[in-house]
């Protein structure tokens, strides 16, 4: 019972590191870029389509793994992609109706999160081969993932760009939140190029140049550990 219990705690934990950081979609995998560095030019954006991302896998993850066992393969794949787009549609007029700000903010990149590659790959993938409770956590480790470098993104474009943060997060958080943003300096004082579309390739190039440096970093002072404890 304890031995199980173990390998359900390793096995979870190997889930969410692969998800947030070892095999994150967007640093590694490099899925579903189209939205992530269209919209990316403010943290608000970039946290409203993440959530809306995360949603849609954690739903589809999980219907996929629940329904596993009723579907014949020739139609797995179109059940896949009907599952995915009724949950979009759903959180898009849902979205619409509570949220009209960033819905219109957002615009076309957000019914085609039912084109992300991220959602559809992991369904085929992985909620339909394991069990509900291994996609659950698949689907909010990788959802968490592609939302964590959303942010990142955005916040650094924003940042960059135009010397805030936050800037209108009340399209997100409601009317009280429009004392939320933080200013650094003038918006005329910014980098332009940062908030037009080669400014999210350079960024995120930039974050994957960051990533590479530390898991090489880490790998080294892993092998020099190993080396010495040998060597010892």
């Amino acid at each position: 019972m304890s031995t199980n219990k173990q390998t359900n705690t390793t096995a979870s934990s190997h889930l969410w590191q692969a998800g947030l950081w070892d095999e994150n979609p967007a640093l590694v995998k490099l899925l579903g870029l189209c939205p992530l560095l269209a919209v990316s030019n403010n943290a608000v954006n970039g946290i409203g389509l993440g959530i809306a991302t995360l949603i849609t896998l954690v739903v589809a993850n999980c219907l996929t793994s629940i329904s596993r066992p009723l579907l014949m393969t020739s139609i797995r794949i179109p059940i896949y992609v009907l599952i995915i787009a009724s949950t979009v549609t759903i959180i898009e007029l849902t979205m619409q109706a509570w949220l009209p700000g960033l819905h219109g903010s957002l615009g076309i990149f957000l019914p085609l999160i039912v084109t992300n590659c991220l959602i559809i790959g992991r369904a085929e993938a992985f909620a339909s081969r394991q069990n509900f409770k291994s996609s659950f956590i698949d689907a909010l480790a990788m959802g968490i993932g592609f939302l964590w470098v959303l942010v990142l993104l955005g916040s650094l474009r924003e940042l960059i760009g135009q010397g805030s943060l936050l800037d209108q997060a009340h399209l997100l958080f409601g009317e009280h939140a429009n004392d939320w943003t933080i200013h650094f300096f003038e918006p005329d004082a910014g980098l332009l190029l940062a908030l037009l579309p080669p400014g999210a390739f350079i960024t995120l190039g930039l974050l994957l140049a960051c990533k590479n440096s530390i898991d090489s970093a880490y790998q080294h002072h892993k092998d020099k550990k190993q080396n010495a404890i040998h060597t010892g």
